[in-house]
């Protein structure tokens, strides 16, 4: 997804703090990992120093500060995880400044498929043919504090109001603005805050 590979690192603990190392696996997310332990994602980006740019690799450690090893999955951990809306290149990352506005998501240059996938099951809660330069926008609510954003649509293929599983096609790439380029606006937002998407996606 246009992330560069970098070196397997192993986090230094903060001295005195007590905890595990949990070693990443084929397919995890720090999202996945937060959920597994418990513990806050933001407190886990801190806690490890990870960039806003960086993507973890497999085999990695990550250093849970006072976790222990899960005796069982805890239920939250059962929620959908999410899914890349569109196969492509990253052109603009999280907190870069993009035609002179901090990016508050992720900017997607399609590969191939034109096509628009809900990043996970939820209820559409907004839908504009045109808001503020961001071109055909859908917003959708995950139920559980999460909500999607996908943004620069050609042609939007469902309705406000409805729900949708993870997976469906809800869009096709288009442009908006004063930029003709062809790619998607995509953000994760918990409450209102965003997110950085790469935290939240399998690479």
């Amino acid at each position: 997804m246009g992330c560069a590979t970098a070196p397997i690192v192993t986090p230094t603990a903060p001295p005195g703090l007590p905890g595990i190392y949990h070693r990443v696996e084929k397919g995890q997310t720090l999202y996945r990992i937060s959920k597994t332990y418990n513990i806050d994602l933001q407190e886990l980006v801190r806690v490890n120093r990870i960039s806003d740019a960086t993507s973890i690799e497999i085999g990695q450690l990550i250093f849970i500060p006072y976790g222990r090893k899960p005796d069982s999955l805890p239920t939250s951990y059962i929620a959908e995880d999410f899914i890349w809306p569109i196969r492509g290149k990253i052109i603009t990352t999280f907190g870069q400044t993009f035609n002179n506005l901090l990016n508050k998501g992720i900017n997607i240059q399609p590969y191939r498929s034109q096509e628009v996938l809900a990043a996970r099951s939820g209820k559409v809660v907004f839908l504009s043919p045109d808001f503020k330069g961001f071109g055909k926008t859908i917003i959708i609510d995950h139920g559980d504090g999460f909500l999607t954003v996908y943004a620069r649509m050609l042609e939007i293929l469902i309705k406000a109001g409805v729900n949708v599983q993870r997976g469906a096609a809800i869009a096709k790439v288009g442009s908006a603005g004063q930029s003709k380029d062809s790619y998607l606006h995509f953000e994760i937002r918990k409450g209102h805050i965003p997110q950085n998407p790469i935290f939240y996606l399998s690479r």
